[in-house]
């Protein structure tokens, strides 16, 4: 009997994996696409013509403990990544994005990884062992008011120098994505 308990816990997960982007999906085709033309605005240097705005107000904490204002990076191209140290699609898109990161903040681009549920201590031995080079965040409630659901990860926020939020990208990105939409944003 405990068997067959196991196999209908192993069969509803794999259902529910599958489900979600399907999910996501047939959200993006009803409110159309969640991805924004990269176009310049006049007298703000480059942008996007996203319709909302990043909420930068927040104030959260860093792998270290110390205080990191979102504001203090105003200014700059941001990547807003979410993700688990448990999550192998979030593993496999971190050298892309240490490898972008390395590339372009000397040009006002920054990666912020923003883990859902690991501990700070976790986050400190993750880092060392990946060689993660960007900003390491802890999540708390008002960055997901802020941000909507974070249905699931990796999930990266692409946001321009004055705040607008350019895409959403559900999924694991690779340097060539990045690169391409940072590009058009510096």
């Amino acid at each position: 009997m405990n068997t067959r308990w196991i196999m209908a816990a192993v069969t509803a997960c794999a259902l529910g994996l599958l489900a979600v982007p399907m999910m996501l999906k047939s959200a993006e085709r009803a409110s159309g696409p969640q991805t924004t033309d990269l176009t310049p605005v006049k007298g703000h240097g480059k942008s996007c013509s996203a319709k909302g705005t990043a909420n930068l107000d927040l104030t959260l904490k860093d792998m270290n403990g110390r205080s990191v204002r979102l504001a203090d990076y105003h200014g700059k191209v941001i990547l807003l990544n979410f993700w688990g140290t448990w999550c192998p699609p979030c593993q496999a898109e971190i050298p892309d994005l240490v490898k972008a990161y390395e590339t372009y903040k000397d040009d006002g681009f920054v990666v912020l990884g923003m883990t859902i549920d690991d501990t700070a201590e976790d986050m400190r031995a993750y880092a060392a062992a990946k060689k993660v080079t960007y900003p390491l965040l802890l999540m708390q409630d008002d960055v997901e008011q802020a941000y909507g659901p974070i249905v699931g990860v990796p999930m990266s926020f692409f946001i321009g120098r004055d705040g607008s939020v350019c895409k959403k990208h559900f999924g694991p990105v690779t340097f060539d994505q990045v690169e391409r939409e940072i590009k058009a944003l510096l």
